[in-house]
């Protein structure tokens, strides 16, 4: 029996692991045994042809929990609904998809393409890529922070991390980590990422405020993929040359456990529930759990073949692997730890993630701005606020109200806008005409008067409310102190110069009339 390799330079025979069944042979992509472990136990039934799904065309994707399933060998995105554990979209994205990961408000999917050296933005409303961003060399690992403003991809190549601002789509900062760096993740807490390093054993820990490397753990052998808890408190590194999980204290920075778990441990989760952690074994073809008190493995659960990737429900209830050369996704129920449905997907799935794709709303954004720049103590000032849809859908046609809380210092004097209806008691306007997408009311002026005791700095805040959706716009003015003119200077008696206000201090002609003085007349020189 043969492997049958395929590639640009890739062409040698080699044994069959354990694993490997009877009639099976293994298939590489162009990159080889370049990853030790990662293409470990890759195999293919032959003959075997699965569904394809042609890919969707741009359309409203309903609302509701899906995975996204990278496809290395076919270049594609399987969309699964997790509600029917069925494939209902594929999505072409660039080479050789390794790396999934969703924002948190489910409105992204972030797709690193190995060979393209490019991470695929998908806009999961419509199932289509709407941006394309360069990073480094080889991207494979991919996260996004809690607050989705920023996605964090590991550049294997490169030995570096690329983070891409979330808003523009552009990479705003390139770091250096350690050698062949692979997966990656987030703390819930947003102040540290934490990077496997597969060519040094180690993890880099990450400040996100300053994109530094601030710590660097050394771990088991060929580190592949990490995991923290949701308390932050814990993170988890699965040893692939090991066979075993790293649990970091990421407090201490240090390996506080060694956990022994199946044969070349790859992906790894930690439950919503924070009580267990998930880790696929590649070459054992199971998924071991493990109790997050005890550290010890509780249970191991049978999958498909080659198991690569992880993710789990927001509600906890099923985790989704991937099974590499099965061509598959094997959904387990955590309540029992059984599986239960087995998803076909595309050609060779590695990477997987899930979120929850929101129903269309309007989103109403509010803008507020200080009209004429500084404030001055007891003078006026004036805000303005808008009020825009950014939503995709109109607002519902219900009453839009904007209450204004002002500060300390402050006080209104007028508040009015063309078509709203505005009261100074409580402070607040209403309207009920419905507003489009991407449309803005006409605007607010709010008139206030500063108090002459108003402190150096007041932020004011604004809610709006209503028609489907909120937002809220604060804005920070700085008070300038009213100028209090200084006293003429012979105002200010005794003000501190010898024999200021005494009068005939001794100096010629202060306080004396001129006549009182002696005409001292010219010192003679010398002749």
């Amino acid at each position: 029996m043969t492997i049958c390799q395929t590639g640009s330079g890739v062409g040698t025979q080699e044994a069959l692991p354990p694993s490997a069944q009877p009639g099976l042979r293994v298939r590489r992509s162009w990159w080889g045994g370049l990853l030790r472990a990662l293409v470990t136990g890759l195999v293919l039934v032959a003959g075997l042809a699965l569904p394809l799904v042609a890919p969707q065309p741009a359309q409203a994707v309903p609302p509701g929990t899906y995975a996204y399933v990278a496809n290395f060998n076919d270049d594609r995105v399987s969309v699964i609904d997790t509600a029917t554990n069925t494939v209902v979209a594929t999505v072409p994205v660039g080479d050789a998809p390794w790396g999934v990961a969703v924002s948190p408000n489910g409105t992204r999917a972030y797709v690193t393409n190995r060979s393209g050296g490019t991470v695929s933005v998908i806009d999961t409303a419509t199932d289509t890529v709407v941006a394309t961003v360069p990073v480094g060399l080889e991207p494979l690992g991919v996260a996004v922070s809690p607050n989705g403003t920023s996605t964090y991809v590991t550049n294997f190549g490169a030995d570096t991390v690329s983070v891409i601002d979330a808003n523009t789509n552009t990479v705003v900062a390139t770091f250096p980590v350690g050698g062949a760096p692979l997966g990656v993740t987030v703390s819930p807490n947003g102040t540290r990422a934490y990077v496997t390093n597969s060519d040094d054993d180690t993890v880099s820990v990450i400040n996100t405020l300053t994109n530094t490397v601030v710590a660097t753990v050394t771990v088991g052998g060929f580190p592949f993929g990490v995991a923290v808890s949701p308390d932050s408190t814990r993170a988890y590194v699965t040893n692939s040359d090991d066979d075993t999980v790293s649990v970091i204290n990421t407090l201490t920075n240090t390996v506080v456990a060694t956990v022994t778990v199946g044969a070349a441990p790859q992906g790894v989760v930690v439950l919503r529930d924070g009580a267990s952690v998930y880790v696929v074994n590649a070459n054992s073809n199971t998924v071991s759990v493990i109790d997050r008190v005890s550290n010890t493995v509780v249970d191991t659960i049978p999958v498909g073949t080659a198991p690569r990737e992880v993710a789990v429900t927001p509600d906890g209830a099923g985790a989704y692997v991937t099974n590499a050369n099965d061509d598959t996704v094997s959904v387990i129920d955590t309540a029992s730890r059984t599986v239960g449905p087995t998803v076909p997907v595309n050609d060779l799935p590695f990477g997987v993630a899930i979120g929850v794709v929101p129903r269309p709303a309007p989103a109403l954004t509010l803008v507020k701005l200080t009209a004429g720049g500084r404030f001055a103590q007891g003078g006026q000032g004036t805000y303005t606020l808008t009020v825009t849809n950014t939503g995709n859908l109109p607002t519902d046609g219900s009453p839009v109200t904007l209450t204004d809380a002002l500060p300390a210092g402050l006080s209104p004097v007028g508040f009015s806008g063309t078509g709203w209806a505005c009261t100074l008691t409580p402070l607040s306007c209403t309207r009920s005409d419905v507003l489009a997408p991407g449309a803005a009311y006409p605007p607010l002026t709010l008139t206030v008067r500063i108090a002459p005791d108003a402190p150096k700095q007041v932020t004011n805040t604004a809610t709006v409310t209503g028609g489907g959706a909120t937002g809220t716009a604060t804005a920070t003015t700085t008070v300038d102190r009213r100028h209090q003119p200084k006293p003429p200077h012979h105002d200010r008696p005794d003000h501190g110069k010898p024999g200021h206000g005494k009068p005939d201090h001794l100096k010629p002609g202060h306080g004396m009339p001129a006549y009182d003085l002696p005409y001292l007349g010219h010192r003679p020189g010398p002749r």
